[in-house]
C-alpha cells in the first residue's frame, strides 16, 4: 500500500514579533496562507522497523536531521508502531527558504502515516504533535489561512485572501531562521504590522487592502545581513507587482499580483536576479 500527500509551501502575508519568551521562543502574530508549490511525499510500509527517506535532490539530510524524519519517529514513539516506513520525498520547495518547506514535509509525513498505518488520530493530535517538531508544523498539518500566535503553534482559521498570482523569488543564499530570530530585539521594533488589519482586509476580500498590510518585522535582520534580499524586493517593486514582501525569516520575496497579463514582465525580469523564481496561484 502506498500513500501520498502533498506538502505545500507558506507564505506570511504578516509577520511580528512581540517580545521574547521565557521558554526562549518568541511571542510572535503571523497571518499564513498557503500557495500552490509543493513537495510531494510517496509512503509504503517497509517488512523491518526502520525508517527510510530518499530524495531526488542531493542537498537535503536523510537522517534524523530532517524533519520529516522525525515526524515519522514522532508517531512511531508514541503510538508504540512496530513498523518500518520508506518515505520518498519529491522537493519542489526551495530549502532554506522562509517558505515551510521542511515544516510542510513533516506535517505531511504525519497525515500520512496516520492514514497508512490507520493509528486514528485526530487534526488536533496532529496540530500538537506538530508542534513538539516546529513552529510552522501546526499550520501546515491543516493548512489553509490562519492567524498564528504563540510560538506560531496556537491557531485561529481565516478565510482565505482574494485569490490572485504570486511571484516567488530565492537569491542563491541560505537564512538560518534561528539566526535571524537570534538577532531581533523586539522592544526596539519601530513599527509593527497589524494582524487586525491584515485580517479585516482578508474578511472584506479586499486585494488592495491585504497588499497595502503586507508587513514582516523580520526583514530588518535578514535585508541587513543580506542586501541581495533588498534589491530583490526592489526590483519586484520596479517590475509592477502589487504587493511585495519577504516571506517568513527570508532569503524568498513574494510579491502579490491582480492581473495575469503581468506576470511574464515580473517573471522574466527576476530571472535576470535569480534562478530559482515561481508563478502560482495562492492555494485556495
Amino acid at each position: 500500500m502506498r500513500i501520498y500527500e502533498k506538502a505545500p509551501a507558506k507564505i506570511n502575508l504578516m509577520l511580528d514579533v512581540l517580545r521574547k519568551r521565557p521558554d526562549g521562543y518568541h511571542e510572535v502574530e503571523m497571518i499564513m496562507t498557503m500557495v500552490d508549490l509543493a513537495d510531494r511525499l510517496e509512503m509504503s510500509e517497509l517488512p523491518r522497523d526502520t525508517i527510510i527517506i530518499s530524495s531526488q535532490v542531493g542537498y537535503i539530510p536523510l537522517d534524523e536531521k530532517n524533519l520529516a524524519f522525525q515526524a515519522a519517529q514522532l508517531i512511531k514513539d508514541r503510538y508504540n508502531v512496530n513498523k518500518g516506513v520508506y518515505i520518498h520525498l519529491d522537493k519542489k520547495i526551495p530549502v532554506a527558504a522562509g517558505l515551510a518547506g521542511g515544516s510542510s514535509d513533516a506535517a505531511a509525513t504525519l497525515r500520512g502515516l496516520n492514514r497508512l498505518w490507520k493509528l486514528g488520530i485526530s487534526d488536533e493530535e496532529l496540530r500538537d504533535l506538530g508542534a513538539e517538531l516546529g513552529s510552522d508544523v501546526p499550520f501546515c498539518v491543516t493548512g489553509g489561512t490562519a492567524l498564528a500566535t504563540g510560538r506560531g503553534e496556537v491557531l485561529t482559521p481565516l478565510p482565505n485572501p482574494p485569490q490572485c498570482w504570486v511571484i516567488l523569488a530565492k537569491p542563491p543564499i541560505n537564512v538560518s531562521t534561528a539566526g535571524v530570530y537570534g538577532r531581533v530585539r523586539a522592544d526596539r521594533i519601530q513599527q509593527h504590522p497589524s494582524a487586525k488589519r491584515m485580517e479585516e482586509a482578508i474578511r472584506e476580500n479586499s486585494f488592495a487592502g491585504v497588499c497595502r498590510e503586507l508587513g514582516n518585522v523580520l526583514e530588518d535582520v535578514t535585508l541587513k545581513l543580506h542586501p541581495e534580499v533588498q534589491r530583490l524586493k526592489e526590483a519586484m517593486i520596479r517590475l509592477g507587482a502589487d504587493g511585495v514582501l519577504m516571506s517568513g525569516s527570508g532569503p524568498t520575496v513574494f510579491g502579490l499580483v491582480s492581473k495575469e497579463a503581468k506576470i511574464p514582465r515580473i517573471y522574466n525580469g527576476l530571472r535576470g536576479f535569480c534562478k530559482e523564481v515561481y508563478a502560482i496561484r495562492l492555494l485556495t
